[in-house]
């Protein structure tokens, strides 16, 4: 007799148990992991005369950015002046070596005049579609003070612009953009030509009194 409750008695702490695991189970399965995406960020880095003043700053929102990114993630760097080219690309935990490229290829140069914040954005773009393509979530951040100076042709042509971008999200739909440090009339401007495309979420700028905020936001926009 004893030994018959005992079976008993297992056989229901077995069950009970059995029961608990299937419902433990089911609920587990229905939690949604968030799947990380890496994500590529292209800076396009204003290292003109007019923005020299600003420059020491924005070097360290830009290095505030990359301390908030993945290891994970990769950046790409353009210095943008009277010409616009690539000046680091690669891991954004790489601190000295961002530094190093900052400080080498962004000096004041009297005989560097210009802006060409429109071929930069070029070459941005060209990046965005690439890293794409190798399935990071692209983003580009424009730190500058958005002034025109020099070739006209290199400058930034703010009605063919939003086109550019809109071309752009048919094969990036999850591209984000930031617009950094400039006076607010300028990223009035932007905000005119690049909502419509990009919408509130995926288009931050922010003057230099707001950065921090802006940043978080652009975090969000990336998914994190």
């Amino acid at each position: 007799m004893k030994l018959d409750k005992r079976l008993i008695t297992l056989g229901l702490v077995i069950l009970i148990l059995s029961v608990a695991i299937k419902f433990i189970w089911a609920g587990l399965s229905k939690i949604k992991v968030d799947d990380f995406h890496a994500a590529a960020v292209i800076f396009v880095v204003d290292s003109s005369a007019s923005n020299q003043k600003r420059l020491p700053e924005q070097k360290k929102i830009l290095k505030q950015i990359c301390n908030l990114l993945d290891p994970e993630d990769q950046i790409k760097i353009l210095r943008v002046s009277q010409d616009a080219y690539l000046i680091y690309e690669g891991t954004p935990m790489n601190g000295s070596t961002i530094t190093k490229s900052m400080d080498a290829f962004t000096k004041y140069d009297s005989k560097d005049y210009g802006t060409a914040y429109g071929e930069g954005l070029k070459k941005a773009f060209s990046h965005v579609l690439t890293m794409k393509k190798e399935g990071y979530v692209p983003a580009v951040v424009v730190i500058g003070d958005l002034e025109n100076e020099g070739a006209v042709e290199k400058q930034i042509n703010w009605e063919t612009l939003p086109k550019n971008v809109e071309e752009v999200k048919k094969y990036a739909p999850e591209i984000s953009m930031m617009f950094l440090d400039a006076h607010p009339s300028k990223l009035d401007t932007v905000k005119e030509k690049l909502t419509p495309v990009l919408g509130e979420n995926k288009l931050i700028v922010s003057p230099e009194q707001n950065v921090d905020k802006s940043i978080r936001r652009f975090l969000h926009a990336l998914g994190r």
